[in-house]
C-alpha cells in the first residue's frame, strides 16, 4: 500500500510541471497571434484612443511578463478569471459545458472499446482467415477517416436518408430543461429524477456523436488487442489450459484476455486525450453544448482567460483519467511500482 502512495505522490508531482508548461504555451501563443479580444469586442473601426483605454481597462497594456505573473497569481488562488468578452467569470461557462463533454467523451469510449477489444480478439482467433483480414481491413480505414468526417458521413446515412436518429443537440425539444438541473449530467439527472423518457431521449440523441468518437478510435485498439492476444496465446499457461481440456472460450477470455488487457489499459490513458480532441471536433458537427464548442467560440472572440481557462481544465482532466489508469495499472502489474 506504500509503494502505490508513493507511486501515486509521484505521479501527482509531474502534473504539476506538465499543466505549467502547457499553460506557458498557451498563454504565449495566444499573445502572439493576430488579433486580439478589444478589436473582438469594438470592430475595427473604433478610434485608438477607445481601443487604448479598453486595453488599459483589461490589463493588455501590461508587457506581457507581468501579465504572465498575473495570471498565475491568480491561478494560484483557484480563480480562472473574467471573460474578457462577456464579464463573467470564467468557472461559469466551463461549469456548464463540461458534464456535456465528459458525458459524450465515456460514451465514445464504451462504444470505442466494445468495438475494439472483442474485435481484436475475435481476429487474433481467427488469424490468417478472412475474418482476420476484414477485421484488420476496418481498424486501418476507421484510423485514417477524420472524426468531423465520420460524423457528416453517420449524419447523411441514419439522420438525413433513414430518419432514425437525430443529428444535432444533446437532447429534445420536447424533454423540459428543469430536468437536468441537478448535476447538469443528463444521464445522472434523469435517472435521479426517474424520468425514464427523458431519459431514452438523452440516450437516443448521443447515438451517432458517440459512434462518431468511438469507431474513429477503435481502430487502435482492434490492432492492440489482437497484437497482444497473438502473444499471450502462445504463452505455457494457454497451451497448458487446452492440454486439460478446457474449452476454447474459457481459455481465450477467462485466461488470455485478462493478461492481453494490461497493455490495453495503459493505451487508455493515452488514447483519452484523443478522444477529446475528438470531441471538439464532433460537437462542432453535431452542435454539442460542449466544452468544444466553446472553446472554438472563444477562440474566435479572441477571450484569453477563457481559452486559458478551458486548455487548464482539459490538461487536469486528461491528467487525473492518466492517473487513474496508472493505479488500476500498478495494482494489477507490481513490477510497475518497483
Amino acid at each position: 500500500m506504500r509503494r502505490i502512495l508513493r507511486y501515486v505522490g509521484g505521479r501527482l508531482l509531474l502534473t504539476v510541471p506538465m499543466v505549467f508548461v502547457l499553460l506557458t504555451m498557451v498563454f504565449v501563443v495566444l499573445r502572439v497571434m493576430p488579433g486580439d479580444p478589444v478589436s473582438a469586442m469594438l470592430g475595427g473601426h473604433a478610434p485608438q484612443a477607445v481601443i487604448d483605454k479598453k486595453k488599459a481597462e483589461l490589463g493588455l497594456d501590461k508587457p506581457i511578463l507581468a501579465q504572465y505573473v498575473d495570471y498565475l497569481g491568480q491561478l494560484a488562488r483557484g480563480d480562472l478569471g473574467d471573460s474578457m468578452i462577456l464579464k463573467e467569470k470564467v468557472s461559469k461557462p466551463i461549469s456548464d459545458k463540461l458534464p456535456a463533454t465528459i458525458e459524450l467523451t465515456l460514451c465514445g469510449l464504451v462504444v470505442c472499446l466494445g468495438l475494439g477489444v472483442p474485435l481484436g480478439v475475435r481476429a487474433a482467433r481467427k488469424r490468417r482467415t478472412g475474418h482476420d483480414f476484414g477485421i484488420r481491413l476496418y481498424a486501418n480505414v476507421v484510423y485514417c477517416i477524420p472524426v468531423f468526417w465520420m460524423g457528416l458521413m453517420l449524419q447523411m446515412i441514419f439522420g438525413v436518408f433513414l430518419d432514425a436518429f437525430p443529428i444535432a443537440g444533446r437532447v429534445g425539444s420536447r424533454v423540459v430543461s428543469g430536468e437536468f438541473d441537478r448535476t447538469g449530467f443528463y444521464i445522472i439527472d434523469t435517472l435521479f429524477s426517474g424520468n425514464f423518457e427523458a431519459l431514452g431521449d438523452v440516450l437516443y440523441h448521443l447515438v451517432l456523436p458517440a459512434f462518431t468518437l468511438g469507431i474513429t478510435l477503435s481502430g487502435v485498439f482492434v490492432r492492440l488487442t489482437r497484437a497482444n492476444m497473438l502473444d499471450v496465446l502462445k504463452s505455457d499457461y494457454v497451451l497448458a489450459s487446452r492440454a486439460r481440456g478446457v474449452p476454447e472460450r474459457a481459455v481465450v477470455y477467462g485466461h488470455a484476455l485478462k493478461n492481453a488487457l494490461i497493455p490495453i489499459i495503459t493505451m487508455l490513458g493515452l488514447q483519452f486525450s484523443a478522444l477529446l480532441a475528438g470531441a471538439i471536433l464532433t460537437e462542432t458537427t453535431f452542435s454539442w453544448p460542449g466544452m468544444g464548442r466553446l472553446l472554438l467560440e472563444r477562440i474566435y472572440l479572441r477571450d484569453y482567460p477563457t481559452i486559458q481557462g478551458i486548455i487548464v481544465v482539459y490538461a487536469l482532466f486528461v491528467s487525473f483519467v492518466s492517473l487513474i489508469v496508472d493505479v488500476v495499472y500498478a495494482i494489477i502489474d507490481p513490477r510497475v511500482r518497483l
